[in-house]
């Protein structure tokens, strides 16, 4: 009998084993790929938390610092122009309107209503007040509060110059949500998130509307993310359109809610928003951006101002308001209607918006750094105290002494004065630098680092190192009046050509400028007229080190080369170097380290440091109540006397001019009662020029001095200083030398032995001169 095969049904058996295998191992699979992604994603979102956590736990922005001028004082009898209380006020964001609303001016000729927005300085709060002065003959008068707290002083909101920011160049000012007005929120709620109080972070019906509404569309008008989605996408992460990135994104949203409240998120939101550009720095945050568009405060925006920083949300670039007013009206009208419809505002209230201008201000009232010279001399001293990362990052305050009416002059005789120079030559390469201080003090109020004074490339007023010329002389005098038994203004000092022969059998063999000799002249004389071979005469006379050792005290840090060539300025300083050295000139022998901060605050306002005046009497005040004296006498006779082709002759100066060989630096340093000022004029390449300290930097330093308003130099003389009558013969006077009379000081006990009053004749001749004057 013939075996039959086995039965289909074994077959089905072993088929559905196999199936069953089939599906467990696949099953088993699942679950270990589950359990993996499972554990990858546990151990991710514990990865994200700590991100998270830790942002928003420690520091979380980046605030540069910002750098004030010195706030602008306002009272009876303060010197000032019209014209500089106006840039001022633009300067710090103040708009022309009716002086009523915080924040604007009116002016009438030189009728001034001012209404301040009030300021947090550290010795406290300067309150909101409406002003109202006139300004005649550069100075104010009938100063009056309108209202506010009654003052018979005046602090001005300080101007913004510039600021230390972050390597991202982001910039903002922070505020808490208690200060952000309830209109804003409701609006950017309405507008970006109704749901935001209700959600977890993400909202997946407000997703699927916007796909909705895209798809209908054809395009993207309408985005599903949440607030915190939105800060998120800032905050944390890239703007890449992946999946993975909008994956993280749920999820650290969702983090976000579970570890922090909504007014936490909201308030990180209002600060972090990126709302526009301003050069490299990027805009963020309402409080800035309040300022950056309309010059005001966030808490006095009006409606149709908050709706369209609010809609700006959407696409600052797109929106810009200055660059593309209308797409920004319609959509800042956009988002109104949707408040009006929102029940946010009324109808009439949402009409009447939309019929105002944008109302945005002409220039941004927060640029760049708007002295780039200055404030790098600024971020210099900052360097002594601070680390640049703090600086960048802290949200400090610098308040500095910077006075921008000064600096305003100060670029303006730069710039005016070179291209008069130019004229009628191609060759523009003549730079310049200027320091400005204030000649009691040594604060630095203004500083030009080239003709052009917005290039923030090489800083001439801090980095040029270029010889000083005669500008070293009146400190070689200063070293022989010193010694009052051998020198004196009226003692006589050779002008004559004389050799020097060194070790090396090399020859040096100075001259004057002008090649001439004139035999004995009276060191004052000398001096004024600024001849080389007397200088250098007495300078080896007293000795070269003793001249070297009174540089350093009045400030040089920088080493001196102490051969003879050094008593005709074979010294390289820069001009602040220079400054210093002429501050202490100018205070009678007092080193007085020049300031550009006066203090620094937390952004709280609490004072952080202070840099207070600091003085240390390095002369004799009598010997330099003497050099002061032929300083005079170099303005009112001597190489600075072309000066007053600019200035009014009864602005009583003294100064000093210096010159290298070939016009290649060209110098000039002096002081009125109010002022100090160094000018530099020459070429980057160190090539010979056609000028002078005359001629070249001179009429730069002349040409600002006009245009500011102060008082002349009219020293105080100090105990042991005692004037006497002197012919230009240097001999004491009798009644018959009395017309080429000259009133000299001494120091006690080195005056002429004797001594014949000219009083009489002089009140005769001043009398008679008067009576000329008025006939």
């Amino acid at each position: 009998m013939k075996k039959t095969s086995p039965p289909k049904k074994s077959a089905k058996k072993k088929s559905g084993r196999g199936g069953s295998a089939k599906r467990s191992w696949f099953w088993r699979l699942f679950w270990r790929v589950s359990l993996i992604s499972l554990v990858l994603l546990a151990g991710w979102m514990v990865y994200l938390d700590a991100v998270v956590t830790s942002r928003f736990e420690g520091r979380r922005f980046e605030v540069p610092s910002r750098v004030y001028a010195r706030p602008l004082e306002l009272y009876n009898g303060a010197s000032l122009s019209s014209g500089d209380l106006q840039r001022e006020l633009e300067l710090s964001g103040f708009r022309k309107g009716d002086g009523t609303k915080p924040g604007t001016y009116s002016r009438n000729g030189g009728r001034f209503v001012i209404s301040t927005r009030g300021f947090l300085f550290a010795d406290g709060p300067e309150p909101r007040r409406r002003l109202a002065l006139t300004i005649y003959g550069d100075q104010v008068q009938d100063f009056r509060v309108l209202s506010g707290d009654n003052s018979p002083i005046v602090r001005l909101e300080p101007a913004q110059i510039g600021g230390i920011y972050p390597a991202h160049k982001e910039d903002r000012v922070l505020v808490q949500l208690d200060q952000v007005p309830e209109l804003l929120k409701e609006a950017l709620l309405t507008i970006e998130d109704r749901g935001f109080y209700e959600h977890f972070g993400v909202a997946p019906l407000s997703i699927a509307r916007a796909m909705l509404v895209n798809i209908q569309a054809g395009e993207v008008v309408q985005g599903g993310s949440t607030l915190t989605q939105q800060l998120v996408k800032n905050f944390f992460l890239t703007r890449e359109q992946t999946l993975v990135r909008k994956g993280n994104e749920a999820l650290m949203s969702t983090l976000l809610e579970l570890h922090y409240e909504k007014d936490d998120i909201l308030e990180t939101y209002l600060n972090e928003v990126y709302l526009g550009q301003a050069g490299t720095r990027s805009i963020h945050g309402f409080g800035l951006a309040s300022q950056f568009y309309f010059g005001e405060s966030m808490r006095d925006l009006r409606l149709h101002q908050v709706a369209l920083l609010v809609a700006m949300v959407k696409g600052p670039s797109y929106y810009n308001p200055r660059r593309h007013p209308e797409r920004a009206t319609g959509r800042r009208n956009l988002v109104i209607d949707v408040m009006a419809e929102a029940g946010i505002v009324s109808q009439s209230e949402a009409s009447q918006a939309k019929s105002l201008p944008l109302g945005v201000s002409e220039r941004p009232s927060y640029s760049e750094n708007r002295y780039p010279a200055y404030i790098d001399l600024v971020r210099r001293h900052l360097a002594r105290d601070y680390k640049e990362e703090d600086l960048q990052s802290e949200g400090l305050r610098i308040f500095t002494t910077l006075n921008p009416g000064i600096q305003n002059a100060a670029e303006f005789a730069v710039k005016d004065m070179l291209s008069r120079m130019d004229s009628g030559s191609d060759d523009t390469s003549l730079e310049s630098a200027m320091v400005v201080t204030s000649r009691d003090s040594g604060e630095v109020l203004a500083m030009v680092g080239g003709r052009d004074p917005q290039f923030a490339g090489f800083n001439r007023a801090v980095d040029a190192r270029r010889p000083i010329g005669s500008l070293i002389k009146p400190f070689i005098y200063l070293t022989a009046l010193q010694e009052p038994e051998r020198y004196t203004l009226i003692s006589p000092v050779e002008d004559k050509r004389f050799s020097l022969v060194f070790e090396d059998d090399r020859r040096w063999e100075p001259e004057n400028y002008d090649h001439k000799e004139r035999g004995e002249v009276p060191l004052h004389e000398a001096l004024s007229r600024s001849y080389n071979l007397p200088a250098v005469r007495v300078g080896l006379d007293v000795g070269v080190d003793a001249v070297a050792e009174t540089l350093q005290a009045f400030g040089v840090t920088s080493p001196i080369s102490r051969y003879p060539s050094m008593l005709l300025g074979a010294v390289s300083m820069t001009p602040v170097t220079v400054a210093q050295l002429y501050q202490g000139l100018a205070t009678s022998g007092f080193n007085t380290p020049l300031r550009t901060i006066r203090q620094v605050t937390g952004p709280d306002g609490e004072a952080l440091s202070r840099y207070s005046l600091e003085v240390d009497q390095v002369a004799d005040p009598t010997a330099v109540h003497l050099v002061q004296y032929a300083m005079q006498e170099t303005m009112q006779e001597g190489t600075g006397r072309s000066a007053y082709r600019f200035v009014p002759q009864q602005l009583t100066l003294a100064g000093k001019t210096g010159t290298t060989d070939d016009g290649r630096d060209s110098w000039f340093a002096g002081f009125s009662g109010d002022l100090l000022a160094v000018t530099w004029v020459g070429r980057d390449d160190n090539g010979p020029t056609s000028l002078t300290g005359a001629t070249g930097a001179l009429p730069v330093w002349a040409r600002f001095m006009a245009q500011v308003p102060q008082h002349g130099f009219s020293p105080v003389v100090p105990d042991g200083v005692d004037y006497h009558w002197v012919n230009t013969q240097r001999q004491a006077l009798t009644d018959e030398y009395c017309d080429n009379a000259r009133l000299v000081p001494f120091l006690t006990g080195s005056e002429p032995d004797q001594k014949v009053s000219c009083s009489g004749r002089l009140e005769r001749r001043i009398r008679g001169w008067f009576e000329g004057l008025f006939q």
